[in-house]
């Protein structure tokens, strides 16, 4: 049995065939156990991810009845990890998921980012990026796309989401110190487009291009990033990427990326405006 919410939530069984999550609220209240299973939920936990600052008077009984039903959903014997012990157990005040977390994969995914980063930090690279291909394999499409989520789940949400754009980071890293970085042109175009405003993602895709040998390109993906960032946000590209511009200029100099700062857990640190995407997205999601 296996339990996917990065993309439509999902619970598949050992045949391989998609289970029912039951009503919109029942799957909410499985997502949010599962995003932190094996860990206690308390019923106020619950109640403010249902109804945010306005609960029903009949809030808690109405809790009850959602995780009694989310209890049947995963009550067959091949969920069970121990073959003894319920799925979905009452126990210290709260409700708790027990699961193997090798069968979730919001769980998978965090353990191979952080393995990912250790590598990094060891200058082990290739099983660096080895690992966090890996974990960026797992998104199938965004976090719980499919279940309605309050506070207590779009926080979850947005800590994977950054925690995925700091894999990307780490990763391309590891590929560019392994001389590998025109390999990601495609993907560096992606991410461009899928996240306009991150200036180390622009930075990499100039790098990438000019080692290629596309020297146009780089320019042209120069002037790309320069005229969004002042049209956006009125500011002139990092200090960063104008040196790599230099770069790019100058036919005599060999081409280059500029080194990533790496932060205390050994991960690039992205130059200023690079997470203004992010923040903006995680603005609307709160509101």
């Amino acid at each position: 049995m296996r339990f996917h919410l990065i993309g439509p939530f999902q619970i598949v069984g050992a045949d391989g065939g998609v289970l029912p999550t039951g009503s919109p609220k029942v799957s909410q209240v499985l997502a949010l156990l599962l995003a932190h299973a094996n860990t206690p939920v308390t019923p106020d936990t619950l109640i403010r991810e249902l109804w945010q600052q306005s609960p029903p008077r009949s809030a808690l009984n109405t809790v009850q009845t959602y995780v009694h039903h989310a209890r049947r959903l995963v009550a067959l014997p091949d969920v069970r990890p121990d073959g003894g012990r319920p799925v979905l157990s009452t126990q210290f005040g709260g409700y708790t998921m027990h699961v193997d977390e090798a069968a979730v994969d919001v769980m998978v995914f965090e353990r191979l980012v952080s393995r990912g980063k250790e590598e990094f930090r060891a200058g082990r690279y290739e099983a660096s990026a080895d690992a966090l291909g890996s974990a960026l394999g797992l998104w199938r499409g965004p976090v719980l796309s499919n279940v309605p989520t309050g506070s207590v789940l779009t926080g979850r949400i947005v800590h994977l989401e950054e925690l995925r754009i700091r894999a990307l980071e780490v990763r391309i890293e590891a590929l560019r110190l392994l001389g590998r970085l025109r390999e990601l042109i495609p993907e560096l175009r992606a991410l461009v487009h899928d996240y306009p405003l991150n200036e180390w993602f622009h930075g990499q895709l100039i790098a990438a291009l000019h080692e290629a040998g596309r020297r146009a390109e780089a320019l042209d993906a120069y002037r790309s990033v320069r005229r969004l960032l002042r049209d956006e946000l009125g500011l002139e590209p990092s200090p960063d990427v104008q040196r790599l511009h230099e770069r790019v200029l100058s036919p005599l100099r060999v081409p280059s990326t500029p080194a990533a700062t790496l932060d205390g857990d050994g991960q690039p640190e992205a130059p200023r405006g690079a997470d203004t995407a992010s923040s903006a997205r995680r603005a609307g999601m709160s509101s």
